[in-house]
């Protein structure tokens, strides 16, 4: 991880501060677009120049460059300069899980399952379940 986090499995489930839950509703509204999410599953698979990635997601040269400079501010990607290139990537593992889970999720919703043991056992108090 090499920034001093710990993995998401470790990090203890707290209420968000209103200062925290502003941060992270800026960040799920920046995913709430299709096209940012085409250039975010696209940067997945690996590192893209911002020409090639424009093809790639069918976005016009001009709209995915606003797209990326938007994500680049709210640390998602990152861009580094290669020759009169720039080439995006992922700014950590953190968003491919971010993107992860959503595709999963949307898939258990589809197929219409959850993660629970038992949902109709989901009201009653832990223990207390008859099986």
């Amino acid at each position: 991880m090499g920034h001093g986090a710990t993995p998401a499995t470790a990090v203890p489930h707290t209420r968000l501060d209103a200062t925290s839950a502003a941060r992270v509703a800026t960040t799920l509204q920046a995913l709430a677009t299709p096209s940012r999410l085409l250039i975010l599953s696209r940067l997945r698979e690996g590192p893209c120049a911002a020409t090639e990635l424009a093809a790639e997601v069918g976005l016009e040269q001009s709209a995915c460059s606003h797209q990326l400079r938007l994500l680049r501010n709210l640390g998602l990607v990152i861009g580094r300069r290669n020759g009169r290139q720039v080439v995006y990537a992922l700014y950590d593992n953190h968003v491919a899980a971010l993107l992860d889970q959503a595709v999963y999720h949307i898939e258990h919703l589809r197929l219409g399952l959850s993660d629970a043991d038992d949902p109709q056992d989901a009201d009653e108090p832990v223990g207390t379940a008859t099986r």
